[in-house]
């Protein structure tokens, strides 16, 4: 990508690197509304039949990645035109999808800052290891990284780990703001909880809440893994590593059915958000559509975004991710040995 394409790039986008306040509002309304409304219902079939419960706990769940949308951009600042807005929005969608604001927030904006840099991966990013580095490190830490790749463990493990267990402490290193930010989002979520279960009791509120936490928890984290883990995404060490190419080149348009699409906040167009993060959500199809340039970011359909749970490594050599069965392991000690043997004969016959 040449310099006066990402400088025109820069230029078309900008325009959309605005808030809308009744755009907003809407958003705000259209998200929120339904799930308190969902939740309420789920909570009243109960009475009927769970079969009833189930169906709605799942729709709910769609609005609860609706909602982490706005909270996302609320960290981004791109939500509202107030610092102060974003920042009390973010914090009570915060408690809504278990993520503290303040150290969210911050991880968040060192994975844009990084996204697809070989030499800062670690902090806001799915662990993700180079043909090389896997067949160079210990049997452990290869059973370790099998073990963290494998889809039950990213998609059904991993989201009760993070927004469980991992959102409830501190990063190591983080600043006091960030700090009492965490400990007031879990004071505040164990406060919501508690009175749920006191007005509807705790058994309807895990036969509710549960379902819930578990759908939008997969599709929260099978929507990070497939905007970055494609066959030709774009990963390079710090020296060749360009912000814009690991854009436009390193997030995938996830083209989404049109409900799908309004559910999910517009994430799909991922390459516009990582491109310009001020974008909020409701603006980033017209950009996509108004920059040329961005049409020519990788497409994934639901269908082919499945090819993406064979993808484990990447591979420095061809620039692709490649799966555990393709690559090359070094030959064995038996296979050296008979490797070896015509030439101990043919040395042994010489003497």
């Amino acid at each position: 990508m040449s310099r006066h394409t990402i400088a025109q790039l820069k230029k078309e986008v900008a325009p959309f690197e605005k808030t809308d306040t009744k755009a907003s509002i809407r958003q705000l309304i259209n998200t929120l509304g339904p799930l308190l409304l969902l939740w309420y219902a789920a909570y009243l079939c109960l009475s009927v039949s769970y079969w009833l419960t189930l169906p709605l706990t799942i729709v709910a769940a769609g609005f609860t990645v609706r909602t982490f949308i706005l909270f996302h951009d609320c960290c981004h600042q791109s939500f509202f035109n107030s610092r102060l807005a974003n920042d009390i929005l973010g914090n009570i969608t915060g408690v809504l999808t278990l993520c503290p604001y303040e150290q969210w927030k911050n991880s968040h904006a060192i994975h844009h800052a990084t996204s697809s840099n070989l030499d800062k991966r670690g902090v806001g990013d799915i662990w993700m290891m180079t043909v090389q580095e896997y067949l160079e490190a210990p049997l452990w830490q290869r059973i370790a990284y099998r073990i963290y790749r494998h889809p039950l463990s990213l998609f059904i493990l991993g989201p009760t780990y993070v927004f469980v267990l991992q959102y409830r402490f501190n990063r190591k290193g983080a600043k006091r703001k960030e700090r009492l930010n965490t400990y007031l989002t879990n004071v505040l979520i164990v406060g919501l909880y508690a009175l749920l279960i006191e007005a509807v009791g705790w058994q309807a509120f895990l036969l509710v809440q549960g379902p819930i936490f578990f759908v939008s928890g997969l599709l929260g984290v099978w929507l990070f893994y497939v905007q970055h883990t494609f066959e030709d995404s774009y990963f390079e060490e710090e020296s060749e590593w360009s912000y814009v190419k690991a854009a436009v080149e390193g997030s995938s348009y996830y083209q989404l059915p049109k409900v799908l699409q309004w559910i999910t906040g517009n994430i799909g167009f991922h390459h516009v958000h990582h491109l310009s993060p001020k974008v909020p959500n409701y603006y980033l199809e017209e950009a996509h559509n108004t920059a040329k340039p961005l049409q020519k970011a990788t497409t994934i359909t639901l269908a082919t975004s499945l090819r993406s749970l064979r993808f484990r490594l990447w591979d420095e050599a061809n620039k692709r991710f490649v799966g555990f069965q393709e690559i090359r392991r070094p030959a064995s000690v038996a296979e050296a040995l008979n490797e070896s043997l015509p030439l101990t004969r043919t040395s042994l016959e010489g003497k």
